[in-house]
């Protein structure tokens, strides 16, 4: 699976007007850029508190990386009967892991949670060890699991912009964001509805988890994408959540839009001496998604030597390409995108004393890119 990677001191800041609509009743809240971990809104998100059935993100991600969708569980008798919101399951029912993630995910069954981690562990606790461990290589610096359902306990905490990361990581799975889109499906005979209200009444969200426990208050999860820009926002024990979310994505969309840059639109090549062919294409490992101001400048330019020797290396970095946006810049690195059978007897020489000259190189324009029962199933 991909690595998230979050730049946690890159703010970039909606000005407060814009959230005239906000309601800031949120003990925490944080709104990120979902593929760049930009953070467009934040108050206390660094706080530790309580996150109630958000604690299921982890519980899912942990399962969908660890098991088949189609394998088969025997509902243990320990996790039948959990206090709060249940799938109402049943001592040695048989069902699909697929369908004990829709009964966690959409009635966020705490019965669910528990018998996905019987079926993954031996115990409860060990079960949360998976989520610690997975946590921390998240970077969830200030989350702690004590169990899969999220129902109270002291040692049982995370933070908006920790369960952010979470969700980031969670939306890499389609499997996750094709289950969390559902408002409503059928799953082992049971009809299973998303409490997810903002799937239906917030333009553009598409997935998300719901958690409340008197101790935690109101916790929301949500993703939304608009534009190809897809923002994640995180509130815990907020009253006013579904409004929260909304006002905050309408700031957001108003103020920010997507700048891309795909790896196979990116075209550059190089003389290559003593080899085969004459010239050397060249090619980023990897493309850019920013989530940038609407109406930035921005510049992009391409540093290349006059030439390259042969052989290459295909882990030699041979150029870049440099996008400046208003105080920012990204550098995306090129290689070699083809390799070419070259003369052994050469060796590599490197260039230009091991630097890369922007003399030697082509400026790219200026401008903006055009943007024991069987079980029945899943449906919905």
């Amino acid at each position: 699976m991909k690595k998230c990677l979050f730049l946690p001191a890159l703010l970039l800041l909606l000005t407060l007007p814009a959230y005239a609509a906000f309601s800031d009743s949120a003990a925490a809240a944080v709104l990120v850029h979902a593929d760049g971990g930009e953070v467009l809104y934040a108050h206390d998100e660094q706080t530790p508190l309580p996150m109630a059935s958000t604690t299921k993100l982890m519980t899912a991600l942990v399962v969908l990386e660890r098991c088949r969708l189609s394998a088969e569980v025997c509902v243990d008798e320990r996790a039948v009967g959990a206090e709060g919101s249940s799938m109402y399951l049943r001592s040695g029912e048989l069902l699909s892991v697929e369908e004990l993630l829709c009964g966690l995910l959409l009635a966020s069954g705490n019965d669910a949670a528990l018998a996905l981690a019987y079926h993954v562990s031996d115990s409860v606790e060990d079960f949360c060890t998976l989520m610690n461990e997975k946590a921390a290589e998240l970077g969830m610096e200030n989350t702690h699991y004590v169990n899969p359902n999220g129902l109270h306990e002291p040692d049982h905490y995370t933070t908006a912009l920790d369960l952010s990361r979470l969700m980031a990581a969670c939306l890499q799975n389609p499997d996750f964001c094709r289950i969390t889109a559902c408002t409503q499906l059928t799953a082992a005979g049971r009809t299973l509805q998303n409490h997810n209200r903002l799937l239906s009444r917030c333009e553009g969200v598409f997935s998300g988890k719901t958690g409340y426990t008197k101790a935690a208050g109101r916790c929301l999860v949500t993703a939304c994408e608009r534009g190809g820009l897809r923002l994640i926002c995180v509130t815990l024990n907020d009253r006013s959540d579904w409004a929260d979310h909304a006002a905050l994505y309408e700031a957001a969309y108003g103020d920010y839009e997507l700048f891309s840059v795909d790896a196979c639109s990116v075209q550059a090549s190089l003389p290559l001496l003593g080899g085969e062919e004459s010239t050397l294409p060249l090619a980023p490992r990897a493309g850019l998604r920013l989530c940038i101001r609407r109406g930035s400048p921005i510049e992009k330019r391409l540093y290349l030597p006059p030439f390259v020797f042969a052989p290459v290396s295909p882990d030699r970095a041979l150029g870049r390409l440099e996008v400046r946006i208003e105080d920012r810049s990204e550098t995306l690195p090129l290689y070699a995108a083809e390799q070419k059978e070259q003369h052994d007897a050469l060796t590599e020489i490197p260039l230009c004393g091991g630097t890369l000259l922007p003399p030697g190189g082509r400026k790219m324009d200026r401008g903006r890119p055009r943007h024991g029962r069987r079980r029945h199933g899943v449906t919905g």
